[in-house]
């Protein structure tokens, strides 16, 4: 189940749909968006002196224990700031980047419109950073992968600040934040994270809003014939129903959107054998339901659920899902549409003969598992909600949310 409220072709037929979706997507409130500008930007672009540590500090190797791994090794540019997966099947890290990641990297843009985890008023879990919300902040979240074994791997705090006196930026660091800032580690940790925070904030690349479909929203430009159908799928309950997730319309306030509500769900994507970890039969990934802390832990109704990714960018992206399951955004859409009707295309047989639908988690909690909303409420042997060509029209849209580079 997903865990919130359950909320022709002819040149002058798609003249009359770009102009119902223009007007649709500038006039319809809710969702999740975002302003065009963020705090703490400056006004000629320019970052802060806090940021433009932070800057540093997010593509400085030299603050891994492997010497050879940085922030920006995980959230690259070039697929919009999520991992880069240049080799295998997640980012390396370790102290020798010798050991896999459990999960893929998310993107780290447009995070500034994020809030903190917690439950709103119908019990519905919301927001947090990571894939499963454990971070509640941009500075939260900047502190945890310099301290996670398969990530950058340091020891302890002591360790991480004694990488950062070397560095080049050491002086600046201390002239933003005290002399003696360096000789007491924790407090120096805490300055790191608002740096890093703050360059999040203002960095404009980190939430340009500059895509071909924010240029659609100002009304500069038209989408394609495909791209417009694409929109449509996107938005239709009985189609993509992609929307009732990753809401396309502007913000009653003239926000733009963000594409996630920052809901969590549980999608029964296929275990994926090329993890390490997933070689234990026994090691099953339960996402919320397993936080770090076990503030989760008796929330079984929550296991395999993980945080809805804001859909910006996504066609630049190299894995998808937690687990990198699949690296092909076709593949993706063909998944949504086929779990349920075509079951046998996407997860194994058992000795038996039947299909072990849901395999990667315990048989007993395969009954989170949203059944309940299209795409997915549909039975094996019954037509896709959407055909080979929907999913060209579908991608077409998708593509025009890649921010101009």
């Amino acid at each position: 189940m997903r865990y919130r409220s359950p909320s022709t072709r002819s040149t002058g037929y798609m003249a009359a749909l770009a102009t119902l979706l223009a007007l649709a997507l500038q006039a319809c409130g809710g969702g999740s968006s975002a302003p065009e500008t963020g705090p703490g930007e400056t006004t000629d672009g320019a970052l802060s002196a806090r940021a433009s540590l932070g800057k540093q500090i997010f593509h400085d190797a030299s603050l891994s224990a492997s010497g050879r791994q940085s922030c920006a090794s995980c959230h690259a540019a070039e697929t919009g700031n999520a991992g880069p997966r240049s080799t295998g099947v997640t980012e390396p890290g370790g102290v020798a980047l010798e050991l896999q990641g459990g999960r893929t990297s998310p993107s780290i843009r447009y995070l500034a419109g994020n809030k903190a985890f917690g439950f709103d008023a119908e019990g519905t879990p919301n927001g947090g950073f990571f894939w499963d919300g454990r971070a509640a902040s941009l500075q939260d979240q900047a502190g945890k992968p310099f301290f996670n074994p398969k990530e950058m791997a340091n020891a302890s705090t002591e360790e991480l600040i004694a990488r950062l006196a070397k560095a080049p930026y050491a002086p600046a660091f201390q002239q933003e934040f005290g002399a003696d800032i360096l000789r007491r580690p924790a407090d120096a940790l805490a300055r790191m994270q608002l740096a890093l925070q703050a360059f999040q904030l203002e960095d404009a690349s980190l939430r340009a809003f500059s895509s071909k479909y924010d240029e659609f929203l100002r009304g500069r430009i038209t989408l394609s014939e495909p791209e417009l159908r694409g929109l449509a799928l996107f938005n239709a309950k009985d189609k993509g129903n992609c929307a009732a997730c990753h809401p396309s319309a502007r913000g009653a306030d003239g926000s733009f959107p963000l594409f996630t509500d920052f809901s969590y769900d549980a999608l029964g994507v296929p275990r994926n054998t090329a993890l390490a970890q997933n070689a234990d039969p026994s090691f099953y990934d339960l996402g919320l339901c397993a936080r770090e802390g076990g503030d989760m832990a008796a929330r079984r109704d929550l296991c395999g659920a993980f945080k809805v990714p804001s859909l910006r960018n996504v066609a630049l992206r190299k894995a998808f899902f937690h687990n990198g399951r699949f690296t092909d955004l076709r593949e993706v859409l063909s998944f949504y549409v086929q779990r349920d009707v075509a079951p046998e295309k996407w997860y194994p047989r058992l000795p038996d003969g039947s299909i072990d639908k849901f395999n990667d988690l315990p048989v007993e909690l395969r009954g989170n598992v949203n059944v309940s909303e299209g795409p997915y409420n549909r039975r094996p042997g019954q037509a896709p909600a959407l055909s080979e060509a929907e999913i060209d029209d579908l991608l077409a849209f998708l593509r025009t949310l890649s921010d101009a580079r």
